[in-house]
């Protein structure tokens, strides 16, 4: 008898130990009409238990780093089976925030987090990828690494100190030796846990935001004012939403959100004003990707407004692992962006792109309404040689009901004669001024327009 009263109150102690470590099982299903088959996306619904940075010593104005709170509070919350870690109104000086499975960090009403930028206080190096490439680097501002169940939501701000970043925007011989250095690596099968970045002047700026190989997320509600590389970077993941954010970010490299190697996403009600593409899907670069061999598919972007951007989709040019199934619609760029829709690639790249619609968009100014381009190298061109030469197919690109103010070009399409671009469908385009020329198109077959229209040819 003396052993059973033992047995169960053992039983007991481990079950109730296990209801404080492990996540509820509840999920939120969120269907998403797509023109391919779309898996519904899985939302966490986070157990009803928040967790204050002030209750692990955090001290609001903006002077005291508080980077050690905020992990404790993560921690804690993490090792309670999931909630909130709240960060109350106010101004709250950070290092690098890193991520636990089950935890949503809950920015409230005027809660402001502010980063600092001091390269050492994103030591150790975490591995990470710096444009397609995969490495260990400075630590992402925000960062989770093979977590499930995480989320920033609440209405306040992430905000970095820019000024060292700002220093870094600058690409001096030191830093394009270090990615003539990275690539080189990349290209000959270097193990990632050698690929050591974060040392002397190589300067390879940190992401904002960096979800690596993680599942169930969600960005919801708050604001981004500046980052010091990708905003928001989502590498391998499964199962994602990010909607309602206010993203502003004018400098080098600053994307708005880059889904790469990554699948099932929904992107909804976003306003990004960018220094760079505003929506960018990709899938690694090169050798890298083809070891890793990920698509990036079912993606769906919509309801969103681009104040300013390069490109309001961007596909590429990281692109090596394929990307398929992408539907953006019902978005605007009211102002000026060079491109509305872009797919770009190289000779370098291989992979494949596939199934990409975009439909119901309304724009301003731009140079193209639609471009694809398979030569797209920039500095890559002359700085690093060609290792290995794999042409990316290109087959069904779509382009359906959208209208623009002017343009230089409606559409060019610069396919590569290897492998020319196959399948490409333009309907319903109407733009009023065409600054330049209509259409061109090179090494491309099956391209059908119907109903794409001017007001006024200036040339």
């Amino acid at each position: 008898m003396m052993n059973l009263t033992k047995y169960v109150i053992g039983l007991f102690v481990f079950l109730s130990a296990a209801s404080f470590t492990c996540a509820s099982d509840k999920y939120e299903l969120v269907k998403v009409d797509a023109p391919f088959p779309m898996e519904p996306i899985k939302v966490f619904i986070y157990p009803q238990q928040d967790f204050l940075i002030t209750a692990y010593g955090a001290k609001e104005g903006g002077e005291v780093d508080n980077s050690q709170a905020i992990a404790k509070a993560i921690d804690a919350c993490h090792k309670a089976g999931g909630g909130r870690v709240v960060v109350p109104a106010g101004v709250w000086l950070t290092s690098a925030v890193h991520f636990k499975s089950n935890v949503n960090l809950y920015l409230d009403e005027n809660a402001v987090l502010s980063f600092t930028d001091n390269p050492s206080d994103y030591l150790p190096a975490v591995m990470t990828s710096w444009e397609g490439m995969e490495c260990y680097n400075y630590s992402p501002l925000l960062y989770a690494f093979e977590c499930e169940n995480v989320a920033i939501t609440g209405t306040g701000t992430l905000s970095p100190k820019m000024d060292t970043w700002k220093i870094w925007f600058k690409r001096p011989q030191p830093h394009l030796e270090a990615l003539k250095q990275l690539y080189t690596m990349a290209s000959t099968d270097v193990p990632v846990d050698q690929r050591q970045m974060a040392v002397g002047e190589n300067h390879l700026r940190p992401h904002l935001i960096h979800f690596n190989r993680c599942k169930n997320f969600m960005l919801d509600g708050f604001k981004i004012r500046e980052s010091p590389f990708w905003t928001i970077h989502l590498y391998m993941c499964d199962g994602g939403i990010v909607r309602n954010l206010d993203v502003k970010a004018h400098g080098h490299n600053n994307d708005g959100v880059d889904l790469e190697m990554s699948r099932n996403f929904l992107i909804e009600d976003c306003s990004f004003d960018q220094g760079d593409d505003a929506v960018v899907i990709k899938a690694g670069r090169n050798r890298d990707a083809w070891r890793l061999n990920t698509p990036c598919e079912n993606i769906v972007i919509r309801n969103c407004t681009i104040l300013k951007g390069h490109t309001l989709l961007g596909i590429g040019s990281e692109m090596s692992g394929g990307i398929r199934n992408v539907y953006m619609h019902d978005c605007y760029a009211p102002n000026s962006v060079f491109r509305l829709f872009f797919v770009k690639t190289n000779h370098r790249r291989g992979g494949f792109i596939e199934n990409i619609h975009m439909e119901n968009v309304k724009g301003g100014t731009m140079q193209r309404v639609l471009e694809i381009d398979t030569d797209v190298l920039y500095q890559w061109k002359n700085l690093v040689p060609t290792y290995e030469e794999r042409i990316t197919r290109i087959d069904g690109i779509y382009m359906n009901n959208v209208t623009c103010q002017s343009a230089d070009a409606i559409y060019e399409l610069k396919g590569d004669a290897r492998l020319p671009i196959q399948n490409v469908k333009i309907t319903n385009v109407h733009v009023g001024e065409v600054t330049k020329f209509v259409k061109k198109v090179s090494n491309a077959e099956n391209v059908v327009d119907e109903n794409v229209t001017y007001t006024e040819n200036i040339k």
